[in-house]
């Protein structure tokens, strides 16, 4: 059906958002069963055994995710429905402004959308007014009609000496323009509203979540004019943190509903508000992930699924768990605070290293870490919270392609998450209520270097107060004092067994290198006179005694202060306070693989001395750990 002027003039979009604001509240009173059932009903049964008690929870479970469907779902029916009535509003106003024109200058304007002028100007020859008459809406501008048959490319004289035809020819095209935007506009948020339908039954999948997701991406491009403009994303932490106070009840739920990937990843935006929208996103991104196949989005979808059951099936004794950032591009993202950073007089903020993606290794052991940190501190201080920051792309080095793998040799990634890193800091610093919050920052392996990257910039980390490095290759700093917070507020952890931390410097790395090559080269020739297996058993072992060689000629020249990204922090040159940690085990000796030592530094089971100490600078108590001598 056309859509004619007096319709849309007569259309009450306040009903639009009336059936919003319906929406929205069945939304609401979703969100708040699920509350309810998760908070409440779910935890309640926790400590309760037998086979009641499981299935109870079981189908409690079910309607906390259906709850969550519906808040999702509808949602997306209220910031429709809303986009709808303010597309619809922005037409209207263009349509009234015509009619107020047509009626200013005495026309008339027809059911049909023609505008009827009258008499106006001077006949050329009788000398006579030229008479009225009336023009409908054409599709191109006055100044463009007849271009296309025009023999020199352009439009021809006007041929009515009547100036109120322009302006009726003007004015009836203005609103046939109008016409033909609301009908599209009516089109368009027809088919998205035809969308947003619930598959039958009442179990909500994973499939039925991928059926969301593309929900949720029609919504938001339709809507993208009306709410994703409104959104600071180029503004400073602060800044957004000012301007999601500002916002109504009303406002922030829209933006929740419709946009939980930016606003659950935006930095100074309260972490329990970040929390709601990204457990919200989360979901929409198990259903995508689980219709693609490839391996990427399998592997990143074991590590989401993984997270999915540690929100919703939270450990007795945890701190509050909080989903602060989720996200699958590039290796995956990932933000887990374990209590509330808001709240909390000390926070910390792990970023991890050397292998790290969104997978479930990460999911196991790198939120381990950061619960086992935020325990351990608050055992000297309960106001005390810890969180992962996996947000940047950690260089990869698979077990089985050590050799060609290099990425973990360079600063690239650093030197990109640096920036994201410190923003996230400065979100923390917006959001946390304390007046005087202490700050930790903790940097592991290659993420010690990110860690230093983000120090050497301009103005330091946001917030830090203190710097705890364990495991670390180097941070690109030759002292502790570049890293902007004293070198008494530097802290490292250094495994005697650990060989990260005595990673070669790049003289002997290139050295070891070059004796590597050479030494594989004499060995295959010397080996040469025993056949094809001699020749391959000379290779590996010149290799070997050629990369020893080079190490101790490359170690001769240089000084033992040095390690792979400047100095070692444990090194008496850099300055910093070492604290005790185990030797750790050998490698392959005395452990399952050569990187044991690497990988317990916060693992209180494993290293309870390092954890300790970890925790007591977390929680504000430095002066407290136990230390030891430094390289």
């Amino acid at each position: 059906m056309t859509l004619t002027w007096q319709q849309l003039r007569d259309v009450k979009t306040q009903e639009f958002t009336e059936a919003a604001a319906a929406w929205a509240d069945v939304s609401s009173r979703a969100d708040a069963g699920r509350d309810r059932i998760s908070v409440g009903m779910i935890k309640s049964l926790e400590d309760q055994k037998g086979v009641s008690a499981t299935a109870a929870r079981d189908r409690l479970k079910r309607v906390d995710r259906n709850f969550d469907f519906i808040h999702t779902e509808c949602g997306l029916v209220r910031t429709t429905l809303n986009s709808l009535a303010h597309e619809l509003a922005e037409e209207q106003a263009r349509l009234k402004a015509a009619l107020e024109d047509a009626s200013a200058r005495g026309f008339t304007v027809h059911p049909d959308g023609s505008v009827q002028y009258p008499p106006g100007g001077e006949d050329f020859l009788t000398k006579e007014p030229v008479p009225g008459g009336s023009v409908r809406g054409v599709d191109k501008p006055l100044y463009l009609q007849g271009a296309d048959t025009h023999p020199l490319g352009k439009a021809p004289f006007p041929t009515n000496a009547n100036p109120n035809h322009g302006l009726a020819q003007e004015i009836a095209t203005r609103i046939l323009d109008v016409l033909k935007a609301a009908q599209g506009v009516d089109s368009r948020f027809t088919q998205a509203l035809n969308r947003l339908k619930a598959p039958e039954g009442l179990d909500v999948t994973e499939a039925t979540w991928a059926d969301a997701a593309g929900d949720a991406a029609v919504v938001r491009k339709e809507a993208g004019d009306y709410l994703r403009d409104t959104i600071p994303e180029d503004r400073s932490p602060a800044d957004r943190h000012g301007w999601w106070q500002g916002l109504s009840d009303d406002q922030r739920a829209e933006l929740l509903a419709t946009y939980p990937d930016v606003i659950g990843n935006l930095d100074g935006v309260p972490s329990g508000v970040r929390d709601e929208a990204n457990r919200d996103n989360l979901q929409l991104l198990i259903g995508k992930l689980s219709e693609q196949s490839d391996e990427k989005s399998q592997t990143q979808l074991a590590g989401m699924r993984s997270i999915d059951d540690q929100l919703r099936n939270p450990g007795p004794k945890d701190p509050p768990m909080y989903l602060l950032g989720i996200g699958d591009q590039g290796g995956g993202r990932a933000i887990v605070a374990y209590g509330n950073p808001d709240t909390s007089r000390n926070v910390s903020a792990y970023v991890p290293g050397l292998g790290t993606a969104l997978d479930a290794e990460f999911a196991r052991n790198d939120l381990k870490r950061a619960r086992d940190t935020a325990k351990g501190a608050q055992e000297f201080d309960s106001s005390s919270a810890s969180i992962v920051w996996l947000g940047y792309d950690a260089p990869q080095l698979p077990a089985a392609h050590v050799v060609d793998n290099t990425d973990v040799m360079f600063t690239e990634h650093a030197e990109k998450g640096a920036p994201a890193y410190n923003q996230f800091m400065a979100g923390i610093s917006a959001t946390n209520q304390n007046p005087d919050p202490h700050v930790t920052a903790i940097g592991h392996s290659y993420g010690s270097l990110t860690v230093g990257q983000a120090a050497l910039q301009s103005g330091g980390i946001p917030g830090v107060d203190d710097i705890v490095l364990v495991g670390s290759p180097g941070t690109g700093a030759q002292r502790a004092e570049q890293l902007g917070v004293g070198k008494e507020h530097v802290f490292v952890g250094a495994a005697e067994n650990d060989p990260v931390s005595k990673a070669p410097n790049k003289v002997e790395s290139g050295a070891m290198l070059v004796g590597g090559g050479a030494g594989a080269v004499a060995g295959g020739v010397a080996g040469s006179v025993l056949g094809p297996v001699g020749t391959v058993g000379g290779a590996l072992i010149g290799g070997v005694v050629g990369g020893v060689h080079g190490f101790v000629v490359g170690d001769a020249v240089t000084d033992d202060s040095q390690n792979f990204f400047g100095t070692d922090p444990s090194h008496r040159d850099f300055g910093a306070h070492r604290f005790k940690v185990d030797d750790g085990p050998r490698p392959i000796v005395g452990g399952d693989g050569p990187m044991d030592a690497h990988s317990n530094y916060f693992n209180p089971t494993k290293d309870r001395e390092s954890a300790t100490n970890i925790a007591l600078i977390v929680a504000g108590h430095s002066q407290d750990i136990s230390t030891e001598e430094p390289r």
